[in-house]
């Protein structure tokens, strides 16, 4: 029996040299969230040339591209766009050199989190399946999604009528490149990224002079002790064995060292993988925060907003066996079960809004070598830079290589069936 996944990759040689090039070039042209115009562009032009029914545009700058190749079902693979505000410190020679506007300030741009690398893989896959439609059957879907830093570029595109403009999925795939070894494929069933919620807090005291603290109500003081108290979030009202993360990531108070401020701003972040600890963390910093207040005879009650919120990843059971299945076949030794992460991700939105089941899985990035060098130290956490890093930079291969295979052995788990 032919194997469809060996059939369509068996053109990843005559596009590899393309797909790197794409890769550098999107690396060094980074664009941030919603603003993806250029890389955008890149993506559609490439599968409109392989001959994809492709819509742009879609909650700004989103890309859907439609390949339907005769009954079967329909598999949907996601890709995200965006860069960050980060200024690039890996040496490359394809470096970023990239400024933008972010917040009103001018900001460097960089590609600090991978996401060239998964929309290189998805435009690898998108054009072998074109190429190899002899050894399939069913309909592709190619989503460039904007925004995923931000947590709302899957919001954008639904809003947007995506529902509309693709086929309903059966079935909906994606992957990020992590801090693990090139070459490296790790699925998870069930919990596997975190939900996120960045909050940003306003507490109140009594402006005065600096030599004068009596006559004050000194809010940093009232920062201070709440960022020590939520410390005890973790760990003392949580199990050891229920992950959770809470980060107070800023605080910002006055502006002289003699002017007591009559206010202070916390902007914190938690994690957590179910809504029954998301509920009771959130309701504990709550209630940290207003007896913080309450001790220190705050003037007015503390203010709370919410600033993003993502929810958890959590794999379909039956879609990631099936893809795990797909994988062991493919990679051998380098298709492994893959940790919990707290990283968080919007690309659940995506297949909710359609009612379709997903997974998301992992691919790693990182020289082998240079893991294994690190690993035997004990020194990876130290060593290896982690996305969001100014020193992340995946190695182009065989990252590129197994983001392709990847996405096209999960699809063809489907498609080829």
């Amino acid at each position: 029996m032919t194997d469809p996944a060996r059939t369509v990759l068996a053109g990843l040689d005559g596009v590899r040299a393309d797909l790197e090039a794409l890769y550098k070039d999107l690396h060094q042209h980074p664009e941030l969230g919603l603003r993806e115009h250029r890389t955008a562009g890149k993506a559609a032009d490439a599968l409109r040339e392989a001959g994809y029914r492709v819509t742009e545009g879609v909650g700004g700058t989103g890309v859907v591209a439609v390949l339907a190749n005769g009954d079967g079902p329909t598999v949907m693979a996601r890709a995200d766009m965006d860069a960050l505000p980060v200024r690039e410190r890996t040496g490359l020679p394809y470096a970023s050199t990239v400024t933008d506007t972010d917040d009103g300030a001018e900001q460097p741009v960089m590609h600090a989190c991978g996401h060239d690398v998964h929309v290189t893989s998805l435009v690898g896959c998108a054009r072998l399946l074109a190429a190899g439609k002899d050894a399939w059957r069913g309909t592709f879907v190619a989503l460039f999604q904007p925004s995923e830093e931000k947590g709302d570029g899957a919001d954008a595109m639904i809003a947007d009528g995506l529902t509309e403009r693709s086929p309903r999925p059966d079935v909906v795939l994606a992957q990020h490149v992590l801090p693990l070894p090139a070459g490296y494929v790790g699925t998870r069933p069930g919990p596997f990224l975190s939900a996120a919620d960045s909050l940003r807090v306003t507490v109140h005291g009594r402006s005065a002079h600096g030599s004068s603290p009596q006559n004050a109500v000194d809010p940093v003081v009232m920062a201070a002790m709440i960022v020590v108290r939520l410390q005890t979030i973790v760990s003392r009202e949580l199990a050891a064995t229920t992950p959770a993360v809470v980060t107070v990531g800023s605080i910002h108070a006055g502006a002289s060292p003699n002017v007591i401020p009559d206010s202070a701003v916390i902007q914190l972040n938690v994690r957590t993988y179910d809504e029954t600890t998301r509920a009771r963390v959130l309701r504990a910093v709550e209630r940290i925060v207003r007896a913080e207040c309450q001790a220190s005879g705050a003037p007015k009650e503390p203010e709370f907003e919410t600033v993003a919120t993502f929810p958890p990843t959590v794999n379909d059971d039956a879609t990631t066996r099936r893809v795990a299945e797909a994988f062991a076949a493919h990679f051998g030794d380098d298709a492994h079960t893959v940790g919990l992460h707290t990283a968080s991700e919007d690309m659940s939105k995506i297949p909710e809004a359609f009612g379709a089941p997903f997974t998301y899985w992992a691919i790693g990035g990182i020289d082998p070598d240079r893991y294994a060098e690190a690993a035997a130290k004990g020194t990876v956490d130290q060593d290896i830079p982690v996305n969001h890093s100014p020193r992340f930079a995946p190695v182009v291969q065989p990252t590129l290589d197994t983001g392709v295979r990847a996405l096209t052995t999960a699809a063809l788990a489907w498609l080829g069936a």
